[in-house]
């Protein structure tokens, strides 16, 4: 028996998920708590409610304060109106009555919000540029964070990185109420978003993959994001509750509490410790959670002296992206696969961060945002195993991108029509959750071993550049009101439909080698599939295995 195979009998005493394991579980998924609310705090800490130019002689009495009200008859004969009824919140008109001037004064709807970062910097019209590169700073700083958090926490431990994640996104998330200055507020977002919503969550992740067994692997994982979407809804929450936004954002920040005693109520992962041969210690917190799930005593002594006197037989190949790459069959799946990844954010995030576009209470629809999450994740996974990951993948992209694409074309100048709008919007964010949900358990079935923990990384980095160009993305509807959401529907669309073209892995053993990797899946798409031919992956035996 080698040290791989005497690991994975030491883990199997610890059954499936029993109480050990769902106390850790219950502990790490508050991280996917706290990085859901931190990725959207800007949504209402920065929100930009509906506004107008400040009319010289109207608005501004002989005191110099503002003394008009939101609308009033002198107001509309000089601040030029949409087609939709809104105010035009960058001119007025001039003397003349014709010609419209940019203005550099605004006032603001105070319905719903009555302080906000971009009411106080005046992050509207040709300012408005900065709004959208505060968000896409955060966004940059996850995509760092997941770059380099993830080889950090295998050098140095899940459980260190993820501490100090928690403690930092703490520190960050309440000092960035405080930022005075626009461009040191880019500096602090982007170390938010390194530590608030990639860190821990991406530890948190790792932890208990490693710790469930393989059958549960998948409702934990999409549970995981379920809780993510929690954070969403309490973003929403505390914004209809608190309307100072230097108050809100610390509030936001001491979310990070929740974290501060996982130090001492989690463990370590025990496959990690045993890979860096601290094997006493991944023993010793085996043999207490064996106790705690009610299952007999391990003989302790007898899996220290195996994990330090044998070691492996096998010579250890380092592998990196570009194996992922190298061959035709591998490459196709992979640039497929990294499509869909970005895709998926990109739409993702876009439907998330714009909620304010839509009528209506905004704390609400950001609410209902989060909300039709829950029951997206549970469809997915009494659905996966029963369609397969590639059709309900696809549908769920296409039908999503589509859904998507109608609500910009929806007129909102009824109730019925914000109804409409609003419905569209939550059936898109319905299907593209379920969409993210399965690329991650379907990258990890289409990849061999040796380089799937890193098909995964490269996965993520698509998902999280593309959630750092959505905020300036969304700068384009300065052309078109509908561009933004036709480039997102558009681009998830093309993937749901080329999802098609990738293998089915439901039922199929996940391949070992390099080699059954780029023979896994040959021939095998949608279109093969009902014409009935034989995918290649049916013609050899690959051993049965798990991710770690």
């Amino acid at each position: 028996m080698d040290v791989d195979q005497d690991l994975e009998q030491l883990m199997g005493h610890l059954g499936e998920f029993g109480k050990y394991q769902m106390r850790q579980f219950l502990l790490h998924i508050l991280a996917a708590l706290t990085a859901g609310l931190h990725m959207l705090t800007f949504v209402t800490v920065a929100a930009v409610p509906e506004h107008r130019c400040v009319i010289p002689d109207v608005d501004v009495n002989t005191t110099g304060t503002l003394a008009s009200s939101w609308d009033s008859l002198a107001v509309r004969e000089w601040v030029p109106r949409h087609e939709d009824g809104s105010w035009d919140g960058c001119h007025l008109y001039a003397e003349n009555q014709t010609a419209k001037v940019a203005c550099s004064e605004w006032i603001y709807d105070t319905t719903y919000y009555t302080s906000s970062r971009a009411i106080e910097w005046n992050l509207v019209c040709s300012r408005r540029w900065m709004g959208a590169v505060a968000q896409a700073a955060y966004m940059f700083g996850v995509f760092a964070g997941a770059v380099s958090l993830g080889s950090l926490a295998d050098k140095y431990g899940r459980k260190t990185i993820f501490y100090l994640c928690a403690v930092l996104q703490l520190i960050l998330g309440v000092a960035v109420a405080f930022v005075p200055e626009f461009y040191s507020l880019l500096v602090v977002r982007f170390f938010y978003g390194v530590f608030g919503s990639a860190g821990a969550y991406i530890t948190g992740f790792v932890l208990s993959m490693e710790l469930v067994g393989a059958s549960k692997r998948t409702a934990c994982g999409i549970t995981f994001q379920g809780f993510f979407a929690g954070g969403v809804m309490l973003v929403a929450f505390w914004g209809y509750l608190i309307r100072d936004r230097v108050v809100l954002q610390v509030v936001y920040g001491l979310h990070g509490l929740l974290l501060v005693g996982h130090w001492w109520l989690i463990d370590e992962s025990p496959r990690w410790l045993w890979s860096q041969g601290r094997v006493t210690e991944a023993v010793n917190i085996v043999e207490k959670a064996v106790l705690v799930n009610g299952g007999e005593a391990i003989d302790a002594a007898h899996y220290v002296s195996k994990g330090k006197s044998q070691e492996r037989t096998r010579e250890d190949v380092a592998y990196g992206i570009s194996d992922l790459f190298k061959t035709p069959n591998m490459r196709a799946k992979m640039l497929n696969c990294c499509l869909n990844w970005f895709a998926n954010s990109l739409c993702y995030y876009g439907l998330s961060l714009n909620t304010g576009r839509l009528s209506g209470d905004p704390f609400l629809i950001l609410f209902l945002v989060g909300l039709v999450e829950i029951p997206s994740y549970v469809v997915t996974i009494l659905l996966m195993d029963r369609t397969g990951r590639r059709s309900l993948i696809s549908a769920m992209m296409v039908l999503g991108g589509i859904a998507t694409l109608a609500a910009a074309f929806i007129p909102q100048t009824t109730p019925a029509g914000n109804t409409s709008a609003t419905t569209v919007v939550m059936i898109g964010k319905f299907m593209i959750a379920g969409s993210f949900a399965i690329i991650y358990n379907y990258t990890a079935e289409l990849f061999p071993t040796p380089v799937r923990n890193t098909a995964l990384g490269v996965g993520s980095m698509c998902a999280r550049l593309s959630g750092a160009l959505t905020p300036l993305i969304t700068l384009l509807d300065s052309l078109d009101k509908t561009l933004p959401t036709v480039i997102f529907a558009s681009i998830a669309v093309t993937s749901g439909l080329l999802a098609l073209l990738l293998p089915e892995t439901l039922n199929q053993p996940m391949p070992q080698s390099l080699e059954d990797g780029e023979r896994f899946g040959q021939g095998d798409t949608a279109c093969a599939a009902c014409f009935g031919r034989k995918p290649n992956n049916q013609k050899y035996e690959i051993p049965l295995t798990t991710v770690d």
